[in-house]
């Protein structure tokens, strides 16, 4: 998938080069649209064709990434949406009657990504087209829940922050949970003005900058930012690491002494010592849009930066820095979001050497946007919460396998998918133990919900009932925004964690009528009540 622009709160980040944020101009899609009805024959194709582009499609589509299966979209997605995306990787840039999309005189696009020559000829192409439509369904069909979603959550109590202004565009949210009561750092990307809060009530300090900013890092008096900078789609290296702070914010206000440019779209940041040699280093989630990388800088003579590549693909949006193996050495965790997505472990060898297991693979179709690591099920092994969901691509259409997933660990890192929960366009979650009774519950919000018939898909909390059973509930204030980001602290120095999500309400919906959320709040709070 080529996913919206990512930040590490979840922000999967639209995944397209125009500044609507669509994959496909509408022009197109209109034209594509009309053209299939044109020649919907695709049920009628002989059994021979359907063969062969099956194994075509083993051949070619699976060379890069997981070969979907012909039943994850309708027959007129995969011919107007996503095979046009696919062919020119293979050198073909029209058929039919479709002009196909590619990014071929983009600035930066990497010598030889798409062939001068057709690589597949037109009878091979049509064979694997013949497969997708010919096997899809004509329309993807969701199963209704057997749990409504309950609107009675008692374990908390939204609150509206009271500075307020219109059309919020929020693509950063995060608590500084070194302080006490937590500080919220919040970034609206139309305005370009950092917002920090000291508590619910409090008002806040504001901060404008130069760039856009998608995550920001806190260690001891260290405040590191991530400046995407350029957040269409593009393949420069337009993105930065900044020093927003050395010392408390109030005191130095922010600042942005570069430490580290050259960044292919970077999402997330993250400080550790990864060589183990005194210095800190930085993981960074390059996630770029034709190319990118799982990227480490380390920290050399004077304080500048070397940069190691862990993983030279496109798509990185989270990952967790640990001693997974108990050796003393860091190990790395990731998400990859392009193409072929998955959950990779880094495991540290030693003298900046890391080997590379892909622990979860997931269809091209998925659109990844987020996971957790956290021993769910209390055997002293870490768990995966995953969710998917992003449907800014060229599959524009709901999907009965967007939603959060719970990975069981045999504790060798092998993982079973133990749960999973449907909400459509699924972009992050939170696994706490918010009522603090003893197990974990999931907090999850949904850029590109069913807005249109399912409205409470915004912010799902499922309350764990035992047994991997979980009741569905939300609060009927979390319809005033568009959640695109969210993170859990103690706001209030209760000792409480509360939910706070950002309200990004500047674009359309992409598969249901707009809703109007541009006079919804900055960001809204959930505040623990639980007793």
């Amino acid at each position: 998938m080529l996913n919206f622009f990512t930040c590490s709160i979840g922000f999967p980040h639209f995944r397209s080069a125009k500044l609507s944020f669509f994959g496909v101009p509408l022009l197109f899609q209109l034209i594509s649209c009309q053209n299939f009805e044109k020649n919907n024959s695709h049920k009628n194709v002989p059994d021979q064709n359907i063969n062969k582009g099956k194994i075509l499609a083993a051949t070619y589509c699976q060379s890069c990434h997981l070969l979907p299966d012909p039943s994850l979209l309708d027959a007129q997605t995969w011919e107007t949406g996503v095979l046009p995306a696919m062919g020119p990787r293979f050198g073909i840039h029209s058929y039919g009657f479709q002009k196909y999309l590619s990014y071929k005189n983009d600035a930066g696009v990497p010598a030889g990504y798409y062939p001068d020559k057709q690589t597949i000829s037109h009878q091979d192409w049509q064979n694997i087209i013949d497969y997708y439509t010919s096997l899809s369904p004509d329309t993807l069909t969701t199963k209704n829940r057997e749990e409504k979603v309950s609107t009675a959550l008692s374990t908390f109590k939204a609150v509206y922050p009271a500075n307020k202004y219109t059309s919020p565009a929020i693509c950063l949210t995060r608590f500084d949970s070194s302080l006490h009561p937590n500080k919220l750092w919040l970034f609206d990307l139309a305005a370009q003005t950092f917002f920090t809060y000291d508590g619910i009530a409090s008002s806040p300090d504001t901060f404008k900058t130069t760039g856009s900013f998608v995550d920001i890092d806190f260690r001891n008096a260290v405040i590191t930012g991530c400046n995407i900078d350029v957040i269409n789609p593009n393949n420069g290296r337009f993105g930065k690491a900044e020093i927003l702070a050395n010392q408390a914010v109030s005191n130095s206000g922010i600042q942005q002494n570069v430490l580290i440019s050259g960044l292919a779209r970077p999402v997330q940041i993250s400080s550790s010592d990864l060589n183990v040699d005194g210095k800190i280093d930085y993981l960074v989630c390059e996630f770029g849009h034709l190319t990118g990388a799982l990227s480490w800088f380390e920290q050399t003579a004077n304080a500048t930066y070397s940069r190691h590549v862990l993983r030279a693909e496109p798509g990185a949006i989270k990952a967790y820095v640990e001693d997974v193996n108990h050796d003393g050495l860091p190990d790395v965790w990731a998400l990859f979001t392009q193409g072929d997505e998955g959950i990779f472990l880094f495991t540290n060898k030693g003298n900046g050497v890391f080997s590379q297991q892909q622990v979860l693979r997931f269809p091209s179709v998925y659109g990844s946007t987020h996971f957790e690591l956290i021993d769910f099920n209390g055997d002293g092994h870490k768990d995966i919460i995953y969710t998917c969901g992003d449907n800014a691509d060229f599959s524009l259409i709901l999907k009965p396998y967007h939603g959060v997933y719970i990975y069981l660990n045999d504790g060798l890192n092998n993982f079973k998918q133990e749960y999973f929960f449907h909400i459509n366009g699924c972009y992050k979650s939170a696994a706490r133990d918010f009522d603090k009774d003893g197990d974990i519950d999931i907090a999850t919000i949904a850029f590109f919900a069913d807005y249109a018939t399912k409205p409470d898909e915004g912010f799902i909390y499922l309350e764990n009932q035992g047994g991997f059973k979980f009741a569905p509930k939300t609060l009927p204030d979390c319809r005033s925004g568009r959640w695109l980001t969210m993170d859990t602290g103690d706001l209030d120095g209760d000792g409480k964690l509360d939910i706070v999500l950002g309200n990004f309400s500047i674009r359309p919906s992409v598969i249901q009528p707009t809703v109007d959320w541009t006079s919804g709040p900055q960001f809204l709070v959930l505040k623990n009540i639980a007793k």
